[in-house]
């Protein structure tokens, strides 16, 4: 399939690239003028890359590409700044009318990544038919807003669009304030740890294993919505302490008391949607964390 990436030099998007173009799939991947490219991507003839932005994009070389597929990546992921940021508003306006000209140009699949924040929070799995939509963020808004927007389009027929929850990613390339990579450099520097919300559990996904479920979902040409989570929750607690076991400082680990609420305390995913496209993840969570150790001190 010939693949429109949009978000292409960030953490899924780069690591989606990467398998799509071993499947292969050819792939234009937009990127910002003067944005290095990811040394994740080699030099490949399937891979072409377009300079410019959802604003600016490049449409004469994006109508030659002539996409089956177009994969919206981008939007903005700061730790500690997207959640609020009136960034979200205009990547919201520039995604609706960048996706409506990818549209016009002849490309009838869409795929947006959205968030598992747009569900009403609860202790239960949540689930694409049966939990409520209760976004709470700016960030969440906009993307849920984007949703309505590509779901609305496709009823008017000629359109396939389909919604990607993404639970919580990690591995290889996140960014290093994520909490599994600060929990990993903390305790390398010898720092202790006092976990704040040790019982917080989310659904945490291999970067690898969520680049393959993508890859289902868009080869089996799936719509409406879909979790990209793997249906297992673990704790912060859990992880910290199988980061600190596996660099041998189990000690640097203590607990708040009381620990704080966390108002996404469980945010664990209903993956059977997924699951019955096929896929498995193919990482448990120490494999996962091995990977990510390894290639933090790797790093110079």
């Amino acid at each position: 399939m010939k693949i429109l990436l949009t978000g292409a030099t960030g953490f899924i998007g780069s690591n989606f690239a990467r398998q799509a173009l071993l499947r292969g799939h050819r792939v234009a991947g937009l990127a910002k003028p003067g944005k290095a490219m990811t040394a994740s991507l080699p030099i490949n003839d399937n891979l072409l890359w377009l300079r410019g932005t959802l604003a600016e994009a490049p449409w004469p070389e994006i109508e030659a590409f002539g996409a089956d597929v177009c994969i919206h990546a981008a939007w903005i992921t700061t730790p500690g700044v997207y959640l609020e940021s009136p960034e979200n508003f205009q990547f919201l306006e520039s995604s609706q009318k960048f996706l409506q000209r990818v549209h016009e140009s002849g490309t009838n699949h869409l795929i947006g990544l959205g968030t598992c924040i747009e569900y009403q929070i609860s202790d239960q799995p949540l689930s694409e038919d049966r939990t409520p939509i209760a976004p709470t963020t700016v960030y969440s808004r906009c993307k849920n807003d984007l949703r309505l927007a590509m779901e609305a389009k496709a009823k008017m027929g000629g359109l396939t669009a389909c919604w990607a929850r993404v639970f919580y990613p990690y591995g290889p390339g996140e960014h290093p304030s994520r909490l599994c990579s600060s929990i990993i450099q903390k305790i390398s520097r010898g720092e202790k740890i006092v976990l704040k919300t040790p019982g917080s559990t989310k659904d945490y996904i291999f970067i690898d294993d969520l680049a393959a479920a993508l890859l289902t979902v868009m080869e089996k040409k799936s719509s409406g919505t879909i979790n990209l989570g793997t249906g297992v929750g673990v704790s912060v607690r859990e992880i910290a302490r199988k980061i600190a076991a596996r660099l041998g400082k189990p000690d640097l680990i203590e607990e708040s008391n009381p620990p704080e609420i966390d108002p996404l305390g469980h945010v664990v995913a209903d993956a059977s949607r997924l699951r019955g496209l096929g896929w498995r993840p193919e990482h448990t969570m120490d494999q996962g964390l091995r990977a990510l150790v390894a290639s933090l001190r790797s790093k110079p």
